[in-house]
């Protein structure tokens, strides 16, 4: 049935065109698996050990994930979603023969780039023909309809797109899988099948966020990540790396950003050489974004300098 569902929807892409459309460009893929071949198991407890995250809440995430086919990760530049929607997708895909791509959104992405459209292509003798190309998302879809096992695509940046436009008619095939519905163009009706998961990353500190968010949240389950504290805490616990002086300072930090949506994020300091790098990742990661977010108050940007806070942090 799938594949039935497959190749109908690959042969009304090209139907009514006289030349072939041109091959697609290879499809970005995380981990490239071949068809049949089992993705290894990615336990939660892994997770936890890689980003300090609170099991429990995790196993809510992924069943919110299940449960919804979809979900987006929001939250303040630096808490780490984009580390983490890879290693929820990794355990999603565990045991079985799916796969996970991600695809990064951008002002420029557009319906035709991202299901299918009318696309310029350059013939040998100059003039120009117009084939029906398919997107990412429907070169995506295709491949997993191959598969048996959960597939998941990571959306990174949404809010920097008009996900409403992107989308098109496949915001109603998000509650509505494995239901065939004809697409703006073609012939064959689009099908988004049960085994696909989407992940998407969102910053809430981004002004560019899209019109259209109360059709998402609609959709989408919404999954906050705050900066927290005790995953530092607890990722450094195997470290021996003293966390609190650099809690003081972030704590501090924030106080002086004034905007939850804006916090530090930790995720500059989860790694296991913090010892050894914690003045380069402040001086060249840290300070730039905080001159950004304190651009209006560059007195209070200085007392968040390297030389100002070493002693607090190291001790």
């Amino acid at each position: 049935m799938r594949t039935m569902i497959r190749d109908g929807m690959r042969e009304a892409a090209i139907e009514g065109d006289h030349e072939p459309e041109p091959e697609p460009e290879p499809v970005p893929v995380e981990e490239p698996i071949e068809t049949g071949r089992q993705q290894p198991d990615h336990p939660l407890a892994k997770i936890t050990e890689r980003t300090g995250r609170d099991p429990a809440l995790l196993e809510r995430w992924v069943s919110a994930i299940e449960r919804k086919g979809q979900a987006v990760l929001v939250g303040p530049p630096g808490a780490g979603k984009s580390f983490l929607a890879h290693q929820l997708a990794r355990h999603i895909v565990g045991g079985g023969d799916g796969f996970v791509q991600r695809l990064a959104l951008h002002p420029g992405t557009t319906y035709e780039d991202f299901v299918q459209g009318y696309r310029p292509v350059l013939r040998k003798d100059g003039t120009t023909h117009w084939p029906l190309s398919r997107g990412r998302f429907y070169l995506f879809v295709e491949k997993a309809l191959t598969r048996r096992g959960r597939c998941v695509l990571i959306l990174e940046e949404m809010q920097r797109a008009d996900v409403g436009t992107v989308l098109g008619e496949l915001v109603h095939l998000l509650e509505a899988r494995d239901e065939p519905m004809p697409l703006a163009a073609g012939e064959a009706p689009f099908v988004l099948p049960s085994n696909v998961r989407i992940i998407g990353t969102m910053s809430q500190a981004d002004p560019r966020r899209p019109a259209t968010d109360h059709v998402l949240r609609r959709r989408f389950a919404y999954l906050r990540v705050a900066p927290d504290p005790e995953t530092l805490r607890r990722f450094h616990a195997r470290t021996g790396f003293p966390v609190d002086g650099l809690l003081a300072v972030i704590a501090r930090a924030d106080a002086l950003i004034r905007d939850p949506d804006r916090a530090l994020g930790v995720s500059y300091f989860l790694r296991d050489d913090l010892a050894d790098t914690i003045e380069d990742v402040w001086r060249f990661e840290v300070e730039p974004m905080l001159e950004s977010l304190l651009a209006d108050r560059p007195a209070d940007a200085a007392r968040l300098r390297w030389d100002a806070v070493r002693h607090r942090i190291l001790g």
